[in-house]
């Protein structure tokens, strides 16, 4: 028998064993593929959240559930929106007031998205939503302020700046509604207000004006205030040393009555005491160191200034 004839079972049996290991790193390998493919195609919705799934540019569906989900490979791609309520600064715009004095005014916004696919629909992105609602803000801002004095938007009245905070937020949000973007403001508010840097020197020199006229008003009340005080304790003092020198005149009057009255009492018992008694009081009234005195020597009163009592 011819060696051309024998067959090696050996070398035979290499090339189908390679072929089976090759079918089983092919299959594999698509196992593996479509695995892949399965796992780039899910994707979770978190809580707070919109996912919108688009198919060839279009919005096929919006998932607002918290979960996870699916979408078609290759065909279908998703974004994400905000479900939260977000912070919207306003950029600082200047203002005229109903006196016509200029104001810049700063605000911040709170809004969300309530209706991501009218938003979508007719705002299109999230940024040119956020300007839209800045154009509307700042419209309505101008508007409500635009009907009050200057310092009637400066007061620190709570109060008031919040009505005109209600009223730029119904405003906005009739807007918003009626075009159907799908946004809704929910609050608005005013962080400070400041003058053009050309204003303030003449309204700082305007404030100290009004504060000094204040305070010259104030000074001349109390001035005022005072005289009228003074011109009131002045005649009540007046009235009070009347009544009091009456008073003491009255009491003197009766304390002399009184007096000469017991005067006469007590003369009366003894008249000559009395006599004598009057005759030293005109030594005091009429002597001194240079009166002379001519009287007869046997006369009484003469006899008394002598000494001569009998």
């Amino acid at each position: 028998m011819s060696d051309n004839n024998i067959v090696d079972i050996a070398e035979k049996r290499q090339p189908e064993e390679w072929r089976k290991y090759i079918k089983v790193g092919a299959v594999t390998v698509i196992l593996v593929g479509l695995v892949a493919v399965l796992l780039s195609n899910l994707f979770i919705v978190e809580q707070g959240e919109y996912k919108v799934v688009r198919q060839f540019g279009e919005v096929v569906r919006i998932e607002d559930e918290p979960g996870l989900k699916f979408k078609v490979p290759f065909i279908q791609s998703v974004t994400t929106l905000p479900k939260y309520q977000m912070v919207y600064d306003i950029p600082t715009a200047e203002i005229n007031t109903r006196d016509k004095k200029r104001m810049l005014a700063d605000h911040y916004a709170l809004w969300r998205i309530e209706n991501p696919h009218n938003m979508i629909s007719n705002v299109g992105t999230f940024q040119r939503a956020e300007a839209i609602m800045g154009e509307l803000i700042f419209s309505a801002i101008r508007a409500e302020l635009g009907q009050l004095d200057f310092d009637q938007i400066i007061n620190e009245d709570e109060g008031s700046r919040g009505g005109i905070n209600e009223m730029v937020k119904e405003r906005v949000n009739e807007a918003l509604a009626r075009n159907n973007y799908g946004i809704i403001l929910t609050d608005v508010r005013m962080k400070r207000t400041d003058l053009p840097e050309e204003n303030e020197e003449a309204v700082y020199r305007r404030m100290i004006s009004e504060r000094q006229s204040t305070a010259q008003d104030y000074l001349s009340q109390g001035d005022a205030e005072a005289n009228r005080i003074r011109a009131n304790t002045d005649r009540e003092v007046q009235e009070i040393l009347a009544t009091a020198n009456a008073d003491a005149n009255e009491i003197i009057g009766e304390g002399e009555a009184e007096a000469a009255q017991i005067y006469n009492d007590s003369f009366g018992r003894d008249p000559e005491f009395y006599q004598l008694y009057r005759t030293l009081q005109s030594y005091e009234q009429t002597i001194n160191d240079q009166t002379v005195i001519v009287l007869p020597a046997d006369s009484p009163y003469a006899r008394i200034l002598m000494g001569y009592l009998d």
